[in-house]
């Protein structure tokens, strides 16, 4: 019985996720917000004489070292706590968690956690980074730099720690596991190719949940399924979690205050010609008005 709830919760988890994600995108869309336009039918925010795309490069460059210092410092500040408090929540979870498995559902789970491997999360990235090249209409070297960014950023860093830290991981994965390499990944890489490409496609919120709930799921399928097979202890699980969150969030800041806020496509109002008293409708044509 109990192992037929641990399977569940698989597909439960999914569930809701994807249920509050339809909720909070049911909510958002009685809030529509309109994009702002300027007079012509652009957006108020592409000023002319934007900034040369090297200045970009660097002003982007720099403030995301900085922020990657600062998440390796709280991340620091969790590990001394995971370190030294986090056995008497792992081994009881381990043992509990080893004598409940599924032999067939850990199949599963095997071919499930590779979303989040190294070499599939990079080539996942590097994809995405050569098609949204073609497809940003402005703005071109961002996602190349964005993700090639996040991935050495992410790479070394997660690095650094673990050399910081040197935590033996469970017996089924001895090796140093915190945080968790494999949701961390998930959480940095997808959800940055989520946003660049819902940048670009979209800017508005209801896609934005959307987004952010597909990107949840595969996280929380990353992080069951490396529980499930026990490869990592539950608190660098979470950690993981926290820590990919943390840099995807300076990633996302980094580009709004570089770059500018993502604007939702606007559709073009007619405009009067100067000293016309007739309106003019999308062909461009005036209609008279009714007397």
């Amino acid at each position: 019985m109990l192992k037929a709830l641990v399977v569940l919760l698989w597909p439960v988890g999914i569930a809701v996720i994807l249920a509050v994600t339809a909720l909070a995108t049911k909510r958002a869309a009685r809030r529509p917000v309109p994009a702002a336009v300027s007079a012509n039918g652009h957006h108020a925010s592409e000023a002319p004489g934007a900034r040369s795309v090297r200045s970009s490069i660097v002003g982007m460059l720099l403030i995301l070292i900085v922020g990657a210092v600062a998440v390796y410092a709280l991340t620091c500040l969790l590990g001394v706590l995971i370190v030294h408090q986090g056995a008497h929540i792992d081994k009881p979870i381990y043992d509990w968690m080893s004598q409940h498995r599924v032999h067939s559902w850990k199949s599963v789970m095997n071919r499930l956690t590779k979303t989040g491997d190294t070499w599939t999360t990079w080539g996942a990235g590097v994809a995405a980074a050569v098609c949204l090249t073609a497809f940003y209409r402005k703005n071109k070297w961002l996602p190349p730099v964005a993700m090639g960014a996040a991935i050495v950023i992410d790479h070394y860093m997660t690095q650094a720690l673990r050399h910081t830290f040197h935590r033996i991981g469970p017996p089924d994965s001895p090796l140093g596991t915190f945080p968790s390499g494999g949701c961390d990944r998930i959480l940095v890489i997808y959800g940055l190719i989520a946003y660049l490409i819902w940048r670009e496609a979209s800017g508005r919120k209801p896609v934005a949940i959307w987004a952010a709930g597909a990107v949840a799921a595969v996280a929380f399928n990353e992080a069951y399924s490396r529980q499930y097979l026990t490869l990592h202890w539950t608190t660098d699980i979470i950690s993981g979690i926290i820590y990919g969150c943390l840099i995807l969030g300076v990633f996302i800041a980094t580009i709004r205050l570089v770059v500018g806020p993502a604007q939702a496509p606007a559709t073009q109002l007619p405009v009067s010609q100067p000293g016309s008293a007739l309106p003019v409708d999308i062909d461009g044509q005036r209609t008279p008005t009714l007397q």
